[in-house]
């Protein structure tokens, strides 16, 4: 017999392993920031958001995985006279926090981040990516490895560097790979790379540039269909491109001025077009349209230095970007015209330069970390700013994108990472 307490405990069930989505890449699995599935608390208190557990580790800005059984988080060793004798990562039991594998590799030796660089530390930062039973990792000094996800085993490493001879980034690897199905695509080896899963072939390079200081993007890439061509959206140090995916040319491509060649966010689609912002140099809307065999990014809209952005990727909610902009104010953005919908009076963080919030939207709610271990839900509204709920969640930097899976809320702070249970409502039976 199933009584109304057996059929509620039941939906709860199905409806938890259905929406228990595995975060296994930048920004989540469609690498946009987006999460679907029961609707989220409206606080963040104490009866509500509960700390799991939380583990010490060395240094890191990059994000945590989660899958079914495990988180993934990765950390410099050292410094030992000041220098990273290693890049680690390790597999940690999603249950207990305990250490189910590690694996390291050379980390950065006596090479160090180039001013002004340096003030941020010379720890890794490239989040890895999880797909079809494999884990992929980016050293800071521009080598990427295969690792077995269940064990650690290295299965393939690719050295760019010593491979290609090509200068370290100047800043790091910094680039989080992104997956499909087959294939692992990342900016290194001072060019943007596809790479076999199985076998860490390259298939192709494209976008290259002259590495060191002035080459090695920022950005992460992002999949998108504009104008009904499957297409990868690369943010380089100077240019805003649109790549085959396939064979690895360029559709398109449009010069993004920044500082320094500071761009960092990773672009946003929207309908057949881009949205980005650029670091001191405002933010833009590109139309992506093809006339018989030539494709043209063709500017839409743009906005003044005002509205640019620093590090912070921006998320979709029904036709309208939602950000934290260079000055440390919340903003939001109508991408059809341009028009900035409002921005907050509250500013968060301080000082002229590192504004960043790691942003997760879920329905109407994004669920933010700003870099000083604080986190916020905002609804998404384009009347106006709406806070609903702040907490304090670290006293150290927060540097690394936020993580959720299912009911579970991943924070990674600079030196350690902490997991919450985020307390749910249950779907009542009529």
């Amino acid at each position: 017999m199933i009584t109304k307490k057996s059929a509620i405990v039941t939906l709860v069930f199905i409806v938890s392993s259905l929406y228990a989505e595995d975060w296994t890449q930048w920004r989540g699995p469609n690498r946009d920031g987006i999460v679907e599935g029961k609707e989220w608390p409206t606080a963040l208190g104490q009866s509500n958001l509960k700390q799991k557990w939380r583990v010490k580790l060395g240094s890191s800005y990059s994000g945590a995985l989660l899958d079914k059984n495990t988180v993934y988080v990765t950390e410099s060793v050292g410094p030992k006279k000041g220098v990273y004798e290693f890049d680690k990562v390790q597999a940690l039991d999603r249950a207990t926090g305990k250490v189910k594998w590690t694996q390291q590799w050379p980390g950065t030796g006596k090479w160090n981040v180039t001013w002004p660089g340096r003030v941020n530390g010379a720890w890794i930062r490239s989040t890895p990516a999880l797909a079809n039973g494999k884990l992929f990792v980016a050293g800071m000094h521009d080598r990427l490895l295969c690792l077995e996800a269940n064990t650690g085993k290295k299965l393939w490493e690719i050295d760019f560097p010593k491979q290609f001879k090509t200068p370290v980034p100047g800043f790091g690897c910094v680039c989080s790979p992104m997956v499909d199905d087959k294939f692992v695509y990342m900016q290194a080896g001072a060019s943007f790379c596809k790479i076999e899963q199985d076998t860490g072939k390259i298939v192709w390079q494209t976008m290259k540039d002259e590495g060191g200081l002035r080459g090695g993007g920022f950005s992460s890439p992002v999949i998108a269909t504009l104008n009904g061509k499957r297409q990868i959206l690369l943010q380089a140090r100077t240019e805003l491109t649109g790549i085959d995916i396939n064979s690895g040319a360029v559709l398109w491509k449009k010069e993004v001025k920044s500082f320094r060649g500071m761009n960092i966010l990773t672009p946003l689609p929207y309908e057949d077009g881009v949205y980005t912002s650029t670091y001191r140099y405002g933010s833009f809307f590109y139309n992506i349209k093809k006339d018989k065999e030539s494709w043209t990014a063709d500017e839409k809209w743009k906005n003044g230095s005002k509205t640019s952005a620093y590090m912070a990727s921006p998320v979709l909610f029904e036709g309208h970007a939602y950000l934290l902009i260079q000055d440390g104010n919340f903003a939001c953005y109508d991408l059809k015209t341009g028009k900035e919908c409002w921005r907050s009076e509250k500013r968060f963080g301080s000082g002229r330069h590192g504004m960043y919030m790691s942003l997760i939207r879920q329905g109407d709610r994004i669920l933010g970390l700003d870099q000083g271990g604080n986190l916020h839900l905002i609804k998404a509204n384009p009347k106006e700013f709406q806070l609903i709920d702040s907490r304090k969640v670290s006293e150290e930097p927060t540097w690394a994108h936020l993580a959720i899976s299912g009911d579970q809320v991943a924070v990674r702070e600079l030196n350690g990472i902490s997991l919450y249970d985020w307390k749910s409502k249950t779907i009542p039976i009529p």
